[in-house]
């Protein structure tokens, strides 16, 4: 059984998180930290987090950007390894993440979705066929209106796990509308759209003469991610000090 502590525990997510694990007969969670206590949750909360003394395997996070760093710190004195869900963290705190899994085990993605990661692998192999072969690469991102960054980190990443598998040979570009020039052999566009109640929506498009591939994810529900961030959890209960990522947990 692993002991999750939910950091943003009555935050959406938390909130998803803490119902699966309810489902989930090999894990459960022993307390919650969140700015306050609102008493509908089944496992104590702790409003000051240096007051959560709870014996835990794996801390999940799933809060804001301001506080993740307090959260690295607690997470070493406690020698307990934390999964960072959280997005649109700066430059300096992913730095800090670097430098806190010198110390403990930290698991940071840019999606959490299982599926999204799986599709990170099967980029990889196509890209090297097919960009080989002359395909243009376009990526297209859809999410909902309240949505701050754009693009998003995960079309960002399977950007980047194209880009990998070529060497890194390629150039990103966000917005053509001030060029007016053919596209270049070696770039991946990626756009983004904001609308309504969009979760995510991913397309990586290979599109060559007479042929388009189209690759395709789509999130229906945030559960998506909280299952991925569960299996996130069990899979890093246990581990050394180190950096991992999902494809840690594909791979097993």
């Amino acid at each position: 059984m692993v002991r999750i502590i939910m950091h943003g525990c009555n935050g959406h997510m938390g909130q998803v998180i803490s119902g699966l694990v309810a489902q989930d007969p090999d894990a459960e969670i022993v307390a919650g930290i969140d700015i306050a206590d609102s008493g509908k949750n089944p496992y104590p909360v702790y409003t000051n987090m240096d007051e959560c003394d709870v014996e835990a395997d794996a801390i999940i996070d799933f809060s804001s950007a301001k506080a993740v760093d307090r959260l690295l710190d607690f997470s070493v004195n406690r020698q307990i390894p934390v999964v960072v869900c959280t997005t649109g963290l700066s430059e300096e705190q992913m730095k800090k993440i670097d430098e806190t899994a010198q110390k403990v085990a930290v698991l940071k993605s840019a999606n959490m979705s299982l599926g999204i990661n799986t599709l990170m692998k099967l980029l990889q192999d196509a890209a090297k066929v097919l960009a080989t072969a002359g395909f243009d690469i376009e990526v297209v991102e859809k999410h909902h209106k309240l949505k701050l960054d754009a693009p998003s980190g995960t079309a960002l990443a399977l950007a980047d796990s194209v880009n990998e598998a070529m060497d890194n040979q390629y150039h990103y570009v966000y917005d053509r509308s001030q060029r007016r020039e053919q596209r270049d052999a070696k770039e991946i566009g990626i756009s983004a759209v904001r609308g309504g109640t969009i979760v995510g929506e991913h397309d990586v498009i290979f599109a060559g003469p007479d042929e388009v591939i189209t690759f395709s994810h789509t999130a229906y529900s945030k559960a998506v991610f909280g299952k991925g961030a569960v299996e996130a959890a069990k899979f890093l209960a246990g581990k050394p000090a180190g950096r991992y990522d999902m494809s840690h947990v594909i791979n097993g």
